[in-house]
């Protein structure tokens, strides 16, 4: 019974941090832009708290 929650809960929340960060490094069409996506990456792109 709890697993059925813990998917149904699973599909329901949004992408975390970390999967956000990897499909927007996945999204780079060189290596130049794929370095500049990790240095957005590493100054806190996605974890700035608004």
């Amino acid at each position: 019974m709890f697993t059925s929650v813990r998917k149904f809960a699973r599909v329901l929340r949004g992408p975390s941090v970390q999967e956000r960060e990897m499909a927007y490094l996945n999204e780079a069409c060189d290596r130049f832009d794929l370095e500049h996506r990790v240095r957005q990456i590493d100054r806190g792109m996605f974890r700035k708290s608004i």
